[in-house]
């Protein structure tokens, strides 16, 4: 059945045709005339008519025109539906409600800390400006939560346990702590043993007075002593993922603080040996010395134009170097890292070389040196007093120049860093552990960004602990990510990832209360993503049941 035109004089007349079969033949007939077309579209008859059958279809989902009153309103989607997933499947949901049962919070704790997390992972920021973030995000149950509650979730995250087996002098056993522990047995049938572990710390300062005990003035890696401050630690385990989070006074030095946590893992999750991972500018040979008398190993990041024996050395060092590939995905990334270790006055290198990295730091340096060339053209003396500039310059008689050999000296270092351990592990797994680390420092800026100017909003050591917390689960859930993306032959970068997720979003219309919803389109690495999580994308369009009666 369809709709014609049929001419007669000077005006066209709409109908309405069926076409049926009559033995062989295929035939049609006219059901009805509805009228002539300038009339009926004058009178915007069509239009009723078209929405009138339309309610009697389950395709036809909503039509409108110029006419039409609606409302809409778009939803980001893809982050809520990715690491909510990931949040449950890696049981968090199930340690929640464990955690919860027979309290009375009166608002859904478990929702509230999610929404935190979410947050952590994507913008990062206070607990006040989530309140206003997740407006734009469709979180189920999310109207139900203000503020207030957002404070009690990370109350209830830092409160501290009847039971305060394994505290330290400096740390009480938390809730956040009980967390930790079922993570860990869930993920025990992984590995049978855990022998070693890697610790890294940050310091992070308060613009206030930081909580009741956790503030405390200290040695400020930020060069703040005029701030009090808070230690951050984070552990990792053998395969890369976070073990636990310890918090304690910023007067309190990290290798003093290192023996008490050391015999809080050994107790909590078995742990024989702990491995302090850091940059060489942080830890002083006196503190070295003081790790390995106690028995501690290392991974330090060594300053290689500062360092002469590493510049004059190490770097030049013949040697061929071997790609790493990651023991979780049994693949070789699209540009590996690359490692080969030297051995120094007794003491061992590792030289790690990201050819992604070396490839971006030379473009970076070819278009400093070429917006230098037209500068210098222009007489302009001035670029000696710039630092970035004046690795490359040099002054001869009255003139500036470019200097080709300290050009040639920076090459050396495209791409690379350099690493010295006491460890005897395999060059490759010495250069994965300090990359995971990486991940965990920038999580750790993250939370320097947060806290810094925010203890106002935190003034118990319970909220700050918890605030914190977050960010260690915001940790697990990426290192979950990343581990999957791994398995299915895909790394993407983190930005990419995050923006893409954002851009996924559902677009809600309605009409005279009909309603339907639209996805956007899937772009870039999203599809990659719903993948690797084992999802599939939410429909492009479906139809909302009408609430009428």
């Amino acid at each position: 059945m369809f709709v014609r035109i049929k001419k007669s004089g000077k005006y066209q007349y709409l109908q309405v045709v069926q076409t049926y079969r009559e033995g062989k033949k295929v035939k049609q007939r006219v059901l009805t005339t509805l009228g002539r077309l300038d009339r009926l579209q004058e009178k915007k008859e069509i239009e009723s008519l078209v929405k009138s059958l339309s309610k009697f279809s389950d395709q036809i989902l909503l039509l409108l025109n110029e006419r039409s009153k609606i409302k809409s309103n778009a939803l980001k989607i893809g982050p809520v539906l990715v690491f909510q997933r990931l949040w449950e499947e890696v049981g968090l949901d199930r340690i929640f409600q464990e955690l919860l049962s027979g309290r009375k919070y009166g608002f859904n704790v478990e929702l509230a800390v999610f929404i935190t997390v979410l947050h952590r992972l994507f913008v990062s920021g206070s607990d006040r400006s989530c309140e206003k973030w997740m407006n734009s995000y469709r979180i189920e149950g999310k109207e139900t939560l203000s503020l207030h509650h957002f404070y009690r979730a990370m109350a209830f995250l830092g409160s501290e346990t009847d039971d305060q087996y394994g505290k330290t002098p400096f740390a009480p056993r938390c809730v956040k702590d009980l967390i930790e522990e079922k993570l860990f047995l869930l993920r025990r049938t992984l590995f049978t043993e855990l022998e070693i572990v890697f610790f890294d710390t940050t310091s992070i300062y308060f613009e206030g007075e930081g909580g009741e005990n956790i503030g405390a003035y200290g040695n400020s890696k930020d060069h703040r002593p005029d701030r009090k401050q808070m230690v951050v630690g984070a552990v990792l385990d053998n395969r890369g993922f976070p073990l636990s989070s310890e918090i304690w006074p910023g007067n309190t030095s990290d290798v003093k603080s290192l023996i008490p946590i050391a015999e809080r893992l050994k107790k909590r999750f078995g742990v024989e040996k702990v491995c302090v991972v850091a940059d060489r500018g942080m830890i002083s040979n006196d503190t070295i010395r003081e790790l390995e008398a106690m028995g501690f190993g290392y991974i330090l990041g060594v300053r290689m134009r500062r360092v002469k024996e590493i510049n004059k050395e190490v770097l030049v060092r013949a040697g061929r170097y071997r790609e790493v590939v990651s023991e979780e995905s049994g693949s070789k990334a699209p540009s590996p890292l690359k490692v080969k270790q030297v051995w120094h006055n007794d003491k061992r290198y590792i030289v790690c070389l990201n050819t992604r990295q070396a490839r971006k730091d030379e473009a970076d340096r070819d278009a400093i040196i070429k917006g230098l060339e037209d500068k210098i053209r222009n007489g302009a003396r001035s670029l000696v007093g710039n630092k970035g500039y004046r690795k490359y310059l040099k002054v001869a008689k009255g003139s500036v120049v470019i200097d080709q050999q300290k050009i040639n000296r920076e090459k050396r270092y495209d791409g690379k860093w350099v690493l010295t351990t006491n460890l005897y592990i395999p060059a490759e797994e010495v250069a994965l552990k300090y990359k995971e680390l990486w991940m965990v420092e920038h999580v750790f800026r993250q939370v320097k960004s947060i806290l810094e100017t925010r203890p106002i909003y935190h003034k118990t050591d319970e909220t700050i602990r918890g605030h914190v917390f977050c960010s260690f689960l915001a940790l697990v859930l990426r290192k979950e990510l990343d581990r999957r993306l791994e398995n299915s032959g895909y790394t993407p970068e983190w930005y990419d990832i995050k923006q893409d997720l954002k851009d996924l979003q559902e677009v809600t219309i309605e009409e005279n209360g009909e309603k339907i919803k639209i996805r956007t389109e899937a772009r870039g690495d999203c599809s990659t993503v719903f993948k690797a999580v084992g999802m599939a994308l939410p429909p492009t369009v479906q139809k909302v049941k009408s609430l009428k009666m």
